[in-house]
């Protein structure tokens, strides 16, 4: 919820709609992302009320969703899947279903459903914690006057022990803002304090504001206020090349934008159209909107842009996605996150 703290009541609510229908053989398997424990302690249960016994007449595993919107190279079927069933004999079965299913991907199996529930944390959490990495870089390099991006491609150069994460205007998607705290959340049962995620999530939720005080600066030395600027976004989708806006970073880089003052017009050839905090914002043309923008601030970087023309045309470009690295007239214009 607002509140990271989980809420199951989907979960539950499809669980109880499916157990309406329960019979002997049935295989139930659930793959949204949970905190550990989930499956055993909160589905088993909703089932067995209905005279079944997990394991002997019915089967239940957890088996996490891996699924990267926009990524052409690994789908469902080519992609491992990690299966942890109630008993061998639920694990043995759900595994069986994915082998049927994968044309590529193997089939991982674990020994309990909480094993693959804290898999799915760990991969999310692990994202979560190196993009905050690589924000606190960014920023810190900003004030060191050293370009993060440059750093980063450097850093790549060593054949192990670095994978490269990107900094950015945040983080977004329903997964890795938000699963780590269904970890932190059950942490407490075991009167534990994850302060990693905590301060990873600390950094990320800042990333926006951050975004919003550096254009502020530089609408400052251009000598123009924030309050009635006109503020271009180009991409409000929360990655590239799709059309998923939840949790997009750019709509918290909207409102901040708002509360500063500032007019705010967008353009996502992903998104023509989206309400946030009662008001709607219609996607523009950029030809119509970019000469007489203050500044145009880059929060995703969609393929489709000619970046080369944005710079040309804009007073000031505000690149958060490292987006206009392939520029080459009047880069001066370019700032960079």
């Amino acid at each position: 919820d607002i509140y990271k703290q989980p809420d199951l009541s989907y979960v539950v609510n499809s669980s109880k709609s499916v157990a309406k229908y329960a019979h002997k053989g049935m295989l139930v398997i659930l793959e949204s992302t949970t905190y550990p424990g989930t499956t055993e302690e909160v589905l088993k249960p909703i089932f067995e009320e209905k005279g079944l016994k997990c394991g002997e007449n019915f089967y239940l595993a957890f088996s996490p969703e891996r699924v990267d919107p926009g990524n052409k190279q690994y789908k469902t079927k080519n992609t491992p899947k990690v299966v942890g069933g109630c008993t061998p004999d639920c694990t043995e079965v759900a595994a069986a279903l994915y082998r049927n299913v994968l044309e590529e991907g193997d089939v991982y199996t674990v020994s309990s459903p909480a094993v693959a529930e804290m898999e799915k944390i760990f991969e999310n959490t692990f994202r979560n914690i190196n993009i905050a990495l690589s924000n606190e870089m960014a920023i810190l390099c900003k004030k060191m006057g050293i370009d993060i991006w440059e750093v980063i491609d450097a850093a790549k150069t060593k054949p192990y022990g670095f994978m490269a994460f990107y900094p950015g205007p945040g983080i977004g998607g329903h997964c890795i803002p938000l699963d780590p705290f269904y970890l932190s959340w059950k942490a407490k049962e075991y009167d534990f304090y994850t302060r990693l995620i905590e301060t990873s999530g600390d950094i990320n939720d800042y990333m926006p504001q951050f975004v919003v005080e550096s254009a502020m600066e530089l609408l400052n030395k251009a000598k123009k206020p924030m309050n009635g600027a006109k503020v271009l976004l180009l991409g409000v989708a929360y990655k590239k090349d799709i059309d998923d806006l939840r949790e997009s970073p750019a709509l918290k880089v909207i409102d901040n934008l708002v509360k500063n003052g500032a007019k705010v017009y967008y353009n996502d050839p992903f998104i023509p159209s989206f309400k946030r905090n009662g008001i709607e914002y219609k996607s523009v043309e950029i030809d119509k909107y970019i000469d007489d923008a203050d500044i145009v601030i880059i929060t995703t970087d969609h393929s489709c842009y000619d970046y080369q023309d944005i710079v040309n045309r804009a007073k000031i470009v505000y690149d958060t996605r490292n987006a206009t690295k392939e520029v080459k007239e009047n880069r001066q214009k370019i700032n960079k996150l």
